[in-house]
């Protein structure tokens, strides 16, 4: 009888009908407004990759190779020769975001985080060719994000 009386009053419809007053006219919003307000980031997040450069400005990157050796997409092309003082620096290094996966595992083989993914996740593109990334774009997105890559490395790893 108890089941036949909710079922005729529609209990269960008053009940969610109640609960949806409740959120609509107490509770905050939550939803926010993508293009003018943006959400926190984690310092772990894995966006757009970027070549870091010293304090003095020079490049990092060694030309170990290790990140283009341990890449699972094979996205990374790297090409070096020696300097004037006998390291190697690269000639070449180039980053086929097309097929890039953002498993950051060219972050993790780094030996002094020269590649590195950054904070930025907005880099949409009209045409397949702005997707490949040359060292020139890796290191201006490296100067440009430098602040907040080094941050979130120093959060990341307090040690190094």
């Amino acid at each position: 009888m108890d089941s036949f009386a909710g079922m005729l009053f529609l209990k269960d419809i008053a009940k969610g009908f109640l609960l949806t007053l409740k959120y609509l006219l107490f509770k905050s919003r939550v939803t926010i407004n993508y293009p003018h307000e943006k959400g926190p980031i984690s310092p772990r997040f894995r966006g757009e990759h970027a070549l870091r450069r010293y304090p003095n400005a020079e490049e990092r990157c060694i030309a170990c190779k290790l990140c283009e050796a341990i890449c699972p997409a094979q996205a990374i092309t790297i090409e070096a020769e020696p300097t004037n003082d006998g390291s190697r620096r690269t000639t070449r290094y180039d980053i086929d975001m097309t097929k890039c996966i953002y498993c950051g595992l060219c972050q993790e083989a780094c030996p002094i985080d020269a590649i590195v993914e950054g904070p930025n996740f907005e880099f949409a593109t009209e045409t397949h060719e702005e997707l490949y990334y040359t060292k020139e774009k890796l290191m201006d997105n490296g100067d440009r994000w430098e602040a907040q890559i080094a941050a979130n490395l120093m959060v990341d790893n307090p040690d190094k």
